[in-house]
């Protein structure tokens, strides 16, 4: 059931997406994603930011996982788990996947980073695919609009890039637990699927990878990476659906 959440939710959910992007500012202001810095450094850095802001790590436990952040590289799509034996190193492709649970409020947010100074063509056109594809599936989030109507949006940017659609995962409800209804796919037809409402919280994450995008989930039971080896990456914000629009809660 999707739930349509009242203003009173809404507002909650607002404070946490709004910690949630500055704890990403606070990455990027820091240069955190560099040579030589361990994916548990990020995991740490991301846990002590959002305790010392009075919430709580939304990933932390959720379901049995072990760690504040996602920390997920190179073929990795999503649900690396960090370590301190995993150092970056130039030329990794990073994406950081958290949560905050700011009061019983629930945000979720991706980003994917390049360590080195010049990013490779292709690795660039790859990052620039799914955040194009985030800003042209949201364009879709309206009210009245079905859920797919997003979902073919996505699919037409990957196309566009001539990159693949990781058809296994894609976004979701938030706002009041970490994954609600509904699933959002990140490809298909227009026209389908639920009506689009006034107060649905939605994280809409487009995940592609440089080659055919099947993937399998890895021994820890966790790690979800590329069959081929090809290279991922991933773009994810929570937003709202507002009575004339939308708005992007994940975003300063």
């Amino acid at each position: 059931m999707i739930h349509i959440k009242t203003p009173q939710e809404i507002e909650g959910i607002r404070k946490s997406c709004k910690l949630l992007a500055e704890l990403f500012k606070k990455i990027e202001e820091e240069e955190l994603v560099s040579e030589g810095v361990t994916t548990k450094d990020i995991d740490k850095f991301v846990e002590s930011f959002i305790r010392e802001h009075g919430a709580r790590p939304a990933f932390l436990g959720y379901r049995g996982y072990p760690a504040s952040a996602c920390v997920s590289l190179n073929d990795e799509v999503v649900h690396g788990i960090p370590s301190q034996k995993r150092k970056l190193k130039k030329g990794d492709l990073v994406k950081i996947d958290t949560g905050i649970n700011l009061e019983g409020f629930i945000s979720d947010a991706a980003r994917t980073y390049y360590v080195g100074d010049v990013v490779p063509e292709t690795v660039r056109k790859l990052m620039d695919s799914v955040k194009d594809a985030f800003y042209s599936g949201v364009e879709k989030a309206l009210p009245g609009r079905h859920l797919s109507d997003i979902s073919h949006a996505i699919q037409e940017i990957a196309r566009k890039y001539g990159v693949s659609v990781i058809k296994e995962l894609g976004g979701h409800g938030v706002g009041l637990r970490l994954h609600e209804d509904p699933f959002v796919p990140n490809y298909g037809p227009p026209g389908r699927g639920p009506l689009l409402r006034a107060g649905m919280v939605l994280a809409i994450e487009p995940m592609f990878a440089l080659g055919d995008g099947r993937v399998y989930t890895a021994k820890d039971g966790w790690t979800i990476a590329t069959r081929d080896g090809s290279l991922t990456a991933h773009y994810e914000n929570t937003i709202l659906i507002t009575e004339k629009g939308f708005e992007i809660l994940t975003e300063i």
